[in-house]
């Protein structure tokens, strides 16, 4: 089934003499540590296999991306998340202390940490890894190719506080522009635009037009969508636009995108109260036709918000409770096809509770099997299982390196 809401314009007010912070949050039930949807997958039809990073309670582990076997398994603590930092060889580590980079090409946990009193969202498009600090509301950004060539040092950085400390997330368009979620620990009401000058930031326009503000993601064009607890919000071409969802709580809190594609997909959630993590619905906007949908999936679909990537075709590949990767077509929100890849799975009690997950790279996906510890890799294009592999402890998150 699919319900529609026509669009309204969001509040476009410009600031003067805004001040030298930033606010971004995110709601920390789902995904506090990652950007939202599959990082830079803008989604090619090219089979490149470069290295995994897994984390398991108290370690984190790195796998050839080709015959899964581990490489290298390092120490670290009982819960972390895990970030690609864009630059295709290193991976954030989401610590008590910060973000900590990891060398999956080394391989190396390196000693090399951006101090973060509550490390959160990484966000990496147009040349720029933006990380963010949730306890002190503080974005750092750093230009990718630095970390590429990282020695011994972390490379140079730039940043921007937020007027209050809160789970936020921004992102750095390619002209520089800075867009980041406005709140503070109570609420969080939408974004707002800032491009640099000299020594500050200045404000361009923002929104409070979203709720509970949570996840971003760049579709093509650079048009950056944010969930909402009632729609989602979108920034373009120096506006931000409100879509409204066909329920009153219609919340979407994480963006799965493709840099190819114009269409957005997100996860949906019509039920405040109800319980558990698993949905059966997902939100649609296309960022052309400025149009919002909802798509109810077939009962067979549940997934939670760690289930969902972009791939081949700029399709969407939803992993399901029923153990099978559900290919959607994001187009028209049909299911198109099916790739059996795992046993059937319960939805975790609670999020940072080790589940199936999906992370794609090329026409290659990487799927967990906590219940069995097991990782697995599949063809999307044809449904093969290409690889599997029994690991020593229980997975957890995943992040991709290409080399």
């Amino acid at each position: 089934m699919l319900r529609q809401r026509n669009p309204r314009l969001g509040v476009t007010a410009a600031l003067a003499g805004f001040v030298l912070l930033a606010t971004a949050c995110a709601d920390g039930s789902a995904t506090a540590g990652s950007s939202a949807g599959t990082p830079g997958a803008s989604a090619s039809s090219t089979s490149t296999q470069g290295r995994l990073a897994v984390s398991s309670p108290g370690s984190i582990s790195v796998l050839d991306g080709t015959t899964l076997e581990v490489i290298e398994t390092f120490d670290s603590e009982e819960f972390t998340r895990l970030n690609a930092a864009g630059d295709g060889r290193h991976v954030f580590v989401t610590t008590t202390s910060g973000f900590q980079l990891l060398d999956t090409a080394a391989p190396k946990l390196t000693d090399l940490t951006v101090d973060a009193t509550a490390a959160g969202h990484v966000v990496r498009h147009a040349g720029n890894t933006v990380l963010y600090d949730d306890g002190t509301g503080t974005t750092i950004i750093m230009k990718t190719q630095d970390l590429a060539n990282i020695k011994d040092v972390l490379p140079e950085t730039s940043s921007y506080t937020a007027e209050s400390p809160h789970h936020g997330v921004s992102i750095v368009l390619a002209d520089g522009t800075l867009v980041t979620t406005l709140g503070d620990k109570t609420s969080r009401p939408g974004a707002v635009a800032l491009e640099p000058h000299d020594d500050h930031w200045h404000s361009i326009t923002e929104s409070r037009e979203c709720p509970g503000i949570h996840g971003e993601g760049p579709a093509m064009d650079e048009a950056v969508v944010f969930g909402c607890e009632d729609g989602a919000l979108l920034y373009h071409d120096g506006e931000f636009q409100k879509f409204t969802a066909p329920d009153k709580y219609g919340r979407m809190g994480n963006a799965f995108v493709s840099e190819s594609s114009p269409i957005v997909v997100g996860d949906y959630k019509n039920d405040p109260d109800a319980e558990g993590y698993l949905l059966n619905s997902v939100a649609l906007i296309d960022t052309e036709k400025r149009s919002y949908n909802v798509v109810e999936l077939p009962d067979t679909i549940n997934y939670t918000f760690r289930d969902v990537a972009r791939g081949p075709g700029d399709l969407a590949y939803i992993l399901s409770t029923n153990g099978s990767i559900h290919v959607l077509d994001p187009q028209n929100g049909k299911i198109v096809n099916e790739f059996p890849v795992i046993k059937a799975w319960e939805g975790p009690t609670e999020w940072q509770d080790a589940h199936p997950s999906i992370a794609v790279n090329g026409d290659i996906a990487y799927v967990s099997e906590p219940a069995a510890n097991t990782v697995h890799s599949a063809d999307l294009t044809t449904g093969k299982i290409l690889a599997s592999k029994k690991m020593d402890s229980v997975p957890n998150e995943m992040a991709i390196t290409t080399h």
